[in-house]
């Protein structure tokens, strides 16, 4: 507790890289995390069962796709994180349009998932948006609001409970996320775009996207 806690106030320092294998210098390129950041822990959930749809809805063998400049912004949060005892886990990266559209039919109209159909559609189809949490060098998980798709009030982004440790976790997280670039997202607290995503969607569909991104701004001290 005391470490989380004291962490919270040291993360302006400037980041270090992390990973073993530099992405490529071509932003809109598509990397694999494991292999530009092998620190970072992957369970891709769409990819099982732990997930809304109690099913798989990605193909055998999916891998955690992003563009490479979303995954230097990953690196630079791990190694924010890693200061600390901490590691980034992935709970989805890049999602093909077709298993966005799965969800959109098991949740339609709702705050939680993008319709496929309207404007951008999900920024994770464009590999610029990612959900995470964090872990510790172990890779047991750290106590977080909610599980991933807990599509209840308990998800929002702004943790609202008692419980310190939990505040504190989720602070560090978003802490890390968005020093590195990224938004975050009302109402799930896992979900995090790079703060740049129209450059990689077209632009005539990023004017209708209807995304709604949390800037670091809306972070204070908890």
């Amino acid at each position: 507790m005391v470490r989380i806690v004291f962490a919270i106030f040291l993360l302006g320092v400037p980041l270090a890289a992390a990973g073993t294998a530099a992405p490529s210098t071509n932003d809109f390129e598509w990397v694999n995390l494991h292999d530009v950041a092998p620190t970072i822990r992957i369970e891709l959930r769409y990819a099982a069962s732990k997930n809304i749809a109690h099913s798989p809805l990605y193909p055998c063998g999916m891998q955690p796709m992003v563009r490479a400049g979303v995954a230097r912004c990953l690196i630079a949060a791990e190694t924010t994180l890693r200061r600390y005892n901490c590691r980034l886990k992935i709970w989805d990266a890049y999602r093909p349009r077709a298993a966005q559209a799965r969800l959109w039919g098991l949740v339609p109209k709702n705050d939680y998932v993008a319709d496929p159909q309207n404007g951008s559609g999900s920024l994770h189809s464009w590999g610029v948006a990612v959900d995470a949490t964090i872990v510790d060098d172990w890779g047991q998980p750290l106590s977080m609001p909610t599980d991933f798709d807990d599509f209840t009030p308990a998800s929002m982004f702004h943790y609202n409970g008692a419980n310190p440790l939990v505040r504190s976790h989720l602070y560090l997280l978003q802490k890390a996320m968005m020093n590195a670039g990224f938004d975050g997202q009302r109402n799930e607290w896992w979900h995090f775009s790079a703060n740049d995503w129209k450059r990689y969607v077209p632009e005539k569909l990023a004017k209708l996207s209807n995304a709604v991104v949390l800037p670091s701004s809306v972070l204070s001290p908890k």
